[in-house]
């Protein structure tokens, strides 16, 4: 191999592996300090606004009850408290089930087209009054003062949106369970810095509140946990995190369930950023933009500087005893993947290995999710994956805060 080639190779594996550094440890540090150096507060007001509750639901007979008496049971002014649920064309007993509660004062909002989450969501802000707009999932399930804790940020008139928190619940000690607790942890000090920093540039779909009069209609093939925060910024005003907020979910317990969604929560991202690609522009979004490329796009990019970095190194091998023993700590690296993988399909627990098998599986899901951004296909409609309310609930005290 020449020197000229070999130095390129070189260019190519360094860069390769810095970026990924930086997409997963250096971003963190620099957005920790930014936000101490130049962190904005919020003035939160223990004010109670009239509240929409709108929950997005298909097909969750098995969920719809229990998340509806959650929401009712909720520390919230009743008389200001609304419960709308979006059934996108529901074809079980689920519409039945909400009608059930009409006397209680839930509405049901029924898509007569099977069109996504986004459009139900859309439609169903249409039938709903509260001044404040709470959106939610028929699998989530809230901590008693969540709706107190998650409207205290609309004192601060320069708040759009809030986030709550989402805690996963792993119930079966799962091998792709305890990834995504992990990497949940990680998302979650990613988000306080950034909150305290300026804005969020994405919230948990299943936990976050809007004013109304800052709230806008998304295309169907958006997803509106990603492309709300976006909005709001085009606004002027703030996506904030409020971590007192507090949801639970129980996680996938199956690789290839995991794998499904986050292929679809990646294809939509991507959808999302290329259209609303203005606001990567430093010079007009500064420190927004910086944000959304290096926690998003670098981050969903992370797969091709592994893929680069795995195959340069492999034609460096033979250069120098480092990079024979780069290569090895990589190919170990996978085969601990590989082997957590495994542990994954036959219900055996991985332990440390869960953490290579679920990075490895997020960064898989990023490449099918690139190449089905660039075939132009477009997933509106979702499939829940969670499991049933009963086996994904948290211990919670009479006052409905977690004991776990």
């Amino acid at each position: 191999m020449s020197n000229v080639v070999s130095v390129a190779i070189e260019i190519v594996f360094f860069s390769s592996i810095a970026l990924v550094v930086y997409a997963y440890l250096g971003y963190p540090i620099v957005i920790f300090a930014l936000s101490r150096m130049l962190g904005r507060p919020v003035r939160r007001s223990a004010i109670t606004p009239a509240v929409s509750v709108i929950i997005a639901a298909h097909n969750e007979e098995k969920d719809i009850g229990a998340k509806i008496e959650n929401t009712l049971s909720l520390d919230y002014p009743r008389e200001k408290l609304e419960v709308v649920v979006a059934s996108d064309c529901s074809s079980d007993r689920t519409d039945e089930i909400v009608r059930s509660y009409a006397d209680r004062g839930v509405k049901l909002h029924r898509q007569p087209e099977r069109l996504g989450k986004t459009v139900a969501q859309n439609e169903a802000v249409k039938v709903s009054s509260g001044e404040v707009l709470v959106f939610s999932d028929a699998t989530t399930v809230y901590e008693h003062k969540a709706l107190r804790n998650i409207v205290r940020g609309f004192g601060d008139p320069e708040i759009g949106c809030v986030a709550g928190r989402l805690e996963y619940v792993d119930s079966k000690t799962s091998c792709v369970g305890g990834g995504c607790r992990s990497y949940w942890s990680y998302e979650g000090f990613l988000r306080k810095c950034e909150s305290h920093l300026g804005s969020l540039i994405g919230v948990s779909g299943c936990l976050y509140a809007v004013r109304r009069s800052s709230y806008s209609r998304m295309a169907l093939d958006m997803s509106s946990d990603f492309v709300i925060a976006l909005e709001t910024r085009l606004q002027g005003l703030r996506t904030v995190f409020d971590e007192d907020a507090v949801a639970f979910e129980e996680t996938n317990h199956r690789g290839r369930d995991e794998f499904r969604m986050r292929v679809r929560v990646i294809e939509q991202t991507l959808s999302a950023l290329h259209r609303y690609r203005e606001l990567l522009d430093y010079r007009k979004h500064g420190l927004f933009a910086f944000q959304a490329i290096s926690h998003k796009a670098l981050r969903y990019a992370t797969a091709f500087f592994l893929l680069c970095a795995f195959v340069s190194n492999l034609l460096l091998i033979g250069e120098s005893f480092g990079f024979l023993m780069l290569f090895s700590a990589q190919v170990v690296f996978y085969l601990a993947a590989a082997i957590g993988w495994c542990c994954d399909r036959i219900g055996v627990r991985a332990g440390p290995l869960m953490i290579p098998f679920y990075f490895a599986l997020t960064n898989a899901a990023s490449l099918l999710g690139f190449l089905k951004f660039m075939r132009g296909e477009a997933h509106l409609v979702w499939e829940p994956l969670r499991e049933p309310a009963d086996r994904r609930l948290p211990a919670l005290d009479e006052a409905g805060a977690s004991v776990q």
